[in-house]
């Protein structure tokens, strides 16, 4: 599947957002495996890089979410974001099946597809200065649920490891 670029009509925002499209096209879409139309992006490449690489694609889509609510995602929208994120996170955290979820749940993708229609049915609303200390609360909680669930995953296995030595 190609990647869905952002319309926005004639917002004054348009050339402030082109960004985001590059960075979810790089994320989620930048690679193609020859010979089908499967494509991937560099977030399940981090995947393979336990703890710092789940933390840089988090910081990264977190960053792709601030941008949509500074300019203009609503609340809930946000929200929703915020939950496909997390799924990506969390999921994404655990290894051998979250290299393999990683590959196909787009969480940068699928916000810019809210994005998308959120602006063709006509909700955009300005600025969105008012969600984003919400939006830094709900970051920063997913980041520690983040932490939690990799040393929670690290004690599991250390006492695996213990077990048979």
């Amino acid at each position: 599947m190609e990647p869905q670029n952002i319309r926005y009509g004639r917002t004054p925002h348009t050339e402030k957002l082109k960004w985001v499209n590059h960075m979810v096209k790089l994320m989620d879409n930048q690679f193609r495996i020859p010979g089908t139309n499967f494509r991937f992006g560099l977030d399940p490449i981090l995947g393979f890089l336990p703890v710092a690489g789940d933390l840089a694609s988090f910081g990264m889509s977190a960053m792709l979410v601030m941008t949509m609510a500074r300019h203009g995602a609503s609340g809930k929208l946000v929200t929703l974001m915020l939950l496909n994120i997390a799924l990506d996170t969390v999921i994404g955290s655990i290894p051998v099946l979250g290299n393999i979820f990683d590959f196909f749940f787009k969480a940068n993708e699928r916000n810019v597809r809210l994005l998308t229609r959120h602006y063709e049915e006509g909700r955009y609303q300005g600025s969105g200065k008012g969600i984003i200390v919400g939006v830094l609360i709900g970051i920063v909680l997913l980041f520690i649920l983040l932490i939690w669930v990799l040393w929670e995953l690290a004690e599991w296995i250390y006492g695996q490891l213990a077990a048979i030595f």
